[in-house]
């Protein structure tokens, strides 16, 4: 077998590349399916969803790129701290509302947007110093989700309990949220649409119950919501199964990118990886990439993982390491050591194509990045 590897020099890490000005076209693309082109035209308010690290692009990479959304939308409260640090000033919504006691404290900042899911929430909240800007609450309903949420006679109560406080002037603003669960699948949103509407139907406050799925294949009602909450398609990411981002229009933000750090010239027979998995079944020129589970590439991938080899598509040969992943060669004669590849996230290699591969949705990969991997904007 002969072995080339890579000198230290151009040896580099696997990094992600987050591309904002993709993000901005995203976001722009969604505004338009809802029949509007701009923040100040007729449609509904968008909260740009950056919750779990924006998706696990960055917070601060993605901020600036959603100078056009009317507000973003977070998982906690300490997120809102990143969110105006990257020059944010407008509303912000918390996915998770308060997580405990203590944060009440943190409530002294204006323009805040608070998800209520418990009774809990609604005791810490009484307890809010009077002299903090008085924020809004979104009472969610647990709906078909099933998950996380208020249950029908608890969300009126809910209800009941909040009006005297936005009559008193402590809290700016009641809103009703909800998250369906099949909004991508047959069975629709009609039945939790119509139950959702009839507990709120003598409720005043603006809606939201539309995410990136509902968006997609519920336009009409998406459109005639008050805030809708795009998350994977800013991104460039289709939650439907048949069609890629790219597809819808969309353009991928995130790639993910390493190089050759070695190549093998291997004969017929030799195994390879772990327990030796993987027999070579003629002689063949294998690349080490540098990038494996540890960096949150899927450790089980099947072989024929199509990965980009200097711009043209190679297969993997099923082979993960801590740090390394195997790939074959063949059609790439002119590869060496410290060839750039790319793993996914172009058009030519959508990352929901390598997920679905894998058993996984897009966001689970893009989120699976590791702080191993640093994210660099381009």
């Amino acid at each position: 077998m002969t072995f080339h590897s890579a000198p230290a020099s151009i040896g580099n890490r696997a990094m992600a590349r987050v591309d904002p000005a993709a993000i901005a076209h995203n976001l722009d693309q969604v505004r338009r399916r809802m029949g509007s082109g701009g923040p100040a035209s007729q449609g509904p308010r968008v909260w740009a969803s950056i919750k779990a690290d924006a998706y696990g692009h960055g917070i601060h990479h993605v901020v600036p790129a959603l100078a056009d959304a009317d507000g973003l939308a977070v998982s906690r409260l300490a997120d809102v701290a990143v969110c105006r640090d990257a020059g944010w000033r407008g509303p912000i919504l918390i996915y998770g509302g308060l997580q405990d006691l203590i944060e009440v404290a943190h409530l002294d900042q204006p323009g805040l947007h608070l998800v209520i899911s418990s009774v809990e929430q609604l005791d810490w909240l009484a307890a809010r110093p009077l002299h903090c800007p008085p924020p809004w609450l979104w009472l969610r309903y647990v709906g078909d989700l099933g998950v996380i949420g208020l249950d029908y006679d608890t969300y009126r109560a809910a209800y009941a309990r909040c009006e005297p406080w936005l009559a008193r002037g402590d809290i700016a603003g009641i809103g009703h949220f909800q998250h369906y669960a099949a909004a991508d699948l047959p069975i629709g949103i009609a039945a939790a649409q119509a139950r959702f509407r009839t507990l709120t139907a003598r409720m005043a406050g603006p809606r939201s119950t539309s995410s990136s799925p509902t968006i997609l294949c519920h336009p009409e009602h998406a459109a005639t919501t008050h805030w809708i909450r795009p998350g994977r398609l800013l991104y460039g990411l289709s939650p439907l199964p048949d069609r890629t981002g790219t597809q819808l229009g969309l353009r991928p933000a995130l790639s993910m990118r390493a190089r050759l750090a070695a190549v093998h010239e291997v004969a017929a027979g030799t195994p390879l990886g772990y327990h030796g998995a993987f027999v070579a079944p003629t002689a063949m020129r294998v690349g080490v990439v540098n990038c494996g589970y540890a960096q949150g590439y899927p450790g089980h991938p099947p072989v024929g993982m199509p990965v980009l080899v200097n711009g043209r598509l190679a297969r993997g040969l099923g082979q993960v390491m801590m740090e390394h992943l195997l790939v074959d060669l063949g059609n790439h004669p002119d590869a060496a050591p410290g060839t750039p590849v790319i793993l996914w996230g172009t058009p030519e290699l959508p990352a929901e194509h390598v997920a679905a591969a894998c058993g996984r949705t897009a966001p689970e990969l893009i989120t699976g990045l590791t702080g191993r991997v640093p994210i660099r904007a381009s």
